[in-house]
């Protein structure tokens, strides 16, 4: 195998080579031809930084104390303990005048100091501009002159197969440079409570390359690296990066507000399944079935119906409610928007004046019940088109863990009662031994006793 793989490369080399004019797909050298991408990566690097972080998180005992087994000692155990920090990673200079820095918000979470080393090796303490957890990204700000930007690439454009190097420091090792292609677009579900539109690349992105740039052949910013998938931590091939149109809207955002007002339409709704669509008469299964429709919102005020199919979004093709929920959430409060809505066999387009999204704060799950400790729980937003609590996180071997609770769950009934938000939920749970809890997972309904 070995072998066959040197004879390989030149052979790819060769067929490059002798493509027509102006149709080699790799920038070549000057000198003589040779397909290389050392003048790309030499114009891209300068805006790739590296990262350090330092600052102090709150834990508790449990994880490493002997005595996190016993009920007596744990309450002892449990209180928040200070733990001090470093971590490393990767973020692209995207305005050199202003001196914008896009990188994940999981890189900067919780620092309370952000040094930045630029490719000549100058450092710079950075400033927090904002931040988007459910993006998963952060805005930092540095004052230099001399600082050199990437441009954003139209991601819609990105096809699959297309080339792209990614840039970052895994592992510290700074300025690291990997190539792939392009894997697939769309990808989601990676993180339940986030906003997801992934680009797949078979690019090596390893820890530390998280904020680096995912460039394409123009030297533009397709993408920001973000996440893997692995077994061991290491690359396997499985590599996601967040779009650029999605990190232009969400920076352009954190940059006017300090944060992201999404927009809010008021619907839920659901993914259309082949079976539903044949059902409904509908020639293919795309779009999100709406199937209720919020009193007084925008969808209200546009007309929009349950039993009504979303398939466009100001122009563009909506696959289903999940790429419904990431398109809405990206648009701001205010804005109005065209919605292409299929019902009865017909297509209508309607105007929609977007509203605003309500938060709420993460409560710990043995606040309301000691068999849902280690779950962290949040009043489901507008946004998630379902009334309900969500189960953010749920740390590994919990009471809560060990009960089937999973980050993602939407909490819709309590011991046969309906609960719309955090509030109700503790009321409903006040002082009962046992629950009965009733779970949306995707599309699926399944009750979890809880004792």
């Amino acid at each position: 195998m070995r072998n066959n793989r040197k004879f390989l490369v030149p052979a790819i080399l060769s067929i490059l080579v002798t493509l027509p004019a102006g149709a080699t797909i790799f920038p070549t050298s000057d000198e003589d031809g040779t397909p290389t991408l050392a003048p790309l990566i030499e114009k891209a690097s300068p805006a790739v930084v590296n990262i350090a972080t330092t600052g102090i998180v709150e834990t508790t005992g449990r994880r490493n104390n002997p005595f996190q087994n016993d009920p007596f000692f744990r309450r002892f155990f449990n209180a928040p303990q200070p733990r001090h920090f470093r971590s490393a990673g990767s973020g692209v200079i995207v305005d050199a005048v202003n001196g914008y820095i896009i990188t994940n918000n999981h890189v900067v979470e919780h620092a309370d100091k952000i040094t930045v080393t630029m490719f000549d090796d100058r450092v710079l303490q950075a400033t927090v501009v904002g931040t988007d957890p459910a993006s998963d990204l952060a805005v930092l700000k540095v004052d230099s002159d001399g600082l050199q930007d990437i441009p954003l690439a139209n991601s819609d454009a990105a096809r699959v197969g297309d080339f792209v190097v990614a840039i970052g420091n895994p592992f510290g090792l700074q300025h690291t440079v990997t190539s792939g292609i392009i894997s697939a677009l769309g990808r989601h579900g990676i993180n339940p409570d986030g906003y997801e539109d992934f680009i797949q690349t078979d690019a090596s992105i390893n820890p530390g390359n998280s904020g680096g740039a995912l460039i394409n052949l123009k030297g533009e910013l397709v993408g920001i690296n973000s996440a893997i998938i692995s077994g061991g931590g290491g690359n396997i091939g499985i590599g996601f990066a967040i779009p650029s149109n999605m990190v232009h809207a969400v920076m352009k955002q954190i940059i006017e507000f300090g944060e992201v007002r999404r927009g809010l339409l008021g619907v839920q709704i659901y993914s259309l399944t082949p079976a539903l669509a044949k059902e409904m008469e509908k020639e293919n299964a795309l779009g999100a079935l709406v199937s209720e429709v919020s009193e007084d919102s925008a969808a209200a005020r546009a007309g929009i119906q349950p039993g009504d199919v979303i398939i466009e979004i100001d122009g563009k093709i909506v696959k289903d409610s999940a790429e419904l929920r990431n398109t809405i959430g990206l648009k701001p409060v205010g804005e109005n928007v065209r919605i292409g809505v299929w019902r009865d066999g017909e297509t209508r387009i309607v105007l929609a004046r977007l509203g605003e999204q309500l938060q709420s704060t993460p409560l710990a799950g043995a606040e309301i019940h000691a068999g849902l400790d280690g779950a962290s729980l949040l009043g489901t937003r507008p946004a998630d088109e379902l009334d309900g609590v969500r189960v953010v996180s749920v740390e590994p071997n919990s009471p809560a863990a060990k009960r089937g609770l999973r980050a993602g769950d939407i909490i819709t009934e309590v011991n046969r009662r309906d609960v719309d938000n955090l509030q109700r939920f503790r009321d409903r749970a006040a002082g009962a031994e046992a629950l009965l809890l009733t779970i949306r997972r995707g599309n699926n309904r399944l009750l979890i006793p809880i004792q």
